[in-house]
């Protein structure tokens, strides 16, 4: 059923487009940067647990940018985004005299589609714009891994375990995304450069009874560069 919303929400944003492209200035465009991921934890859990550090990955995206206004244009966008978090630890020896450090950095890193559906709100005319982007999006993990290092006076070789996506953990998430961004004239087209925020509303671990509040959420850096399409 999920799959089924999927493919119609990517089915209306490429008919929009089609309706669209008849009027000048729809653009297309790409983007990529860095997403740094985390999640939200149980309130429960408190001491428990570790605290969750962001994950560092890349994201990319191509987009449609289709004017509704002068200043508000529909922008779909199918994108890559390595989501996750990660887990620190660490302890101090005493060799008399001598402190040997020793700890695991462990993350949890997924391969996601995202499909973000955003409303595009340009801020001021003229050769420079700041512009401010919201809207829902729908991803989907391919795959996932945890990657665990330990570390002493050397830190280890990687040791990456697959993650079986299941009864437990969500491949799934609906969520809202919400940035700023600058594009700058560029020829016949526009560089810019672009911040965002993404916040994820379903649940990834499904626990019978325990209600496990772990959410994603993710904060993005983008460079990118849109053109018209046709030329004109």
């Amino acid at each position: 059923m999920k799959r089924i919303v999927l493919a119609r929400v990517i089915a209306f944003a490429f008919t929009l487009f089609a309706v669209q492209t008849s009027f000048a200035q729809v653009q297309i465009g790409i983007r990529g940067g860095a997403n740094w991921g985390f999640a939200s934890k149980p309130d429960f859990l408190g001491s428990l647990t570790p605290n969750l550090h962001p994950s560092p990955g890349p994201t990319g995206a191509i987009f449609l940018d289709i004017p509704v206004s002068d200043r508000v244009s529909f922008r779909p966008e199918v994108a890559y985004v390595q989501k996750g978090f990660v887990v620190k630890e660490g302890l101090d020896i005493n060799l008399g005299g001598f402190t040997l450090p020793l700890g695991a950095r462990i993350a949890y890193q997924s391969q996601t589609i995202e499909i973000p559906l955003l409303a595009k709100i340009n801020l001021s005319d003229g050769a420079v714009q700041p512009y401010l982007i919201a809207g829902p999006a729908v991803s989907y993990a391919l795959d996932g891994r945890v990657r665990t290092r330990a570390t002493a006076l050397i830190t280890t070789q990687p040791i990456d375990v697959d993650v079986n996506y299941g009864n437990m953990l969500s491949r799934w998430d609906v969520g809202a995304v919400g940035g700023l961004g600058l594009s700058m004239d560029a020829g016949v087209g526009k560089f810019f450069i672009e911040g965002r925020y993404t916040h994820g509303f379903t649940r990834q671990v499904q626990v019978p009874v325990i209600n496990i509040n772990a959410r994603n959420r993710g904060v993005a850096v983008s460079l990118g560069y849109s053109f018209p399409i046709g030329g004109y």
